[in-house]
């Protein structure tokens, strides 16, 4: 009897800690990512970088903004841009927020 209430227990225990873990990350960034003048208010997934002009992003977010490669996020992680950051990917294609 204890041991099923123990095992009960337990997978209670790990369901809760699942739940909150997936509630913590399907949340969009608080703050704003600015991507060349445009303000992005509580930004989440990926931002279109423009073709022509260098683009600048400033990040006033509590996350890590990825610039990639390649456009739709796709390609390889060419920096990461952290809070507070402001930075000139040249030559990339989009940028996700975490």
């Amino acid at each position: 009897m204890v041991r099923r209430t123990m095992t009960a227990l337990g997978v209670c225990a790990a369901a809760a800690t699942l739940a909150l873990a997936v509630a913590n990350s399907a949340h969009a960034a608080e703050g704003v990512l600015i991507i060349d003048g445009v303000a992005h208010e509580h930004p989440s997934g990926c931002f279109p970088l423009g073709d022509f002009a260098p683009p600048v992003v400033t990040n006033h977010t509590d996350a890590v903004a990825e610039v990639h490669s390649g456009p739709n996020c796709t390609g390889q992680v060419t920096w990461l841009i952290y809070p507070g950051e402001t930075y000139r990917p040249n030559g990339s294609r989009s940028v996700f927020v975490l």
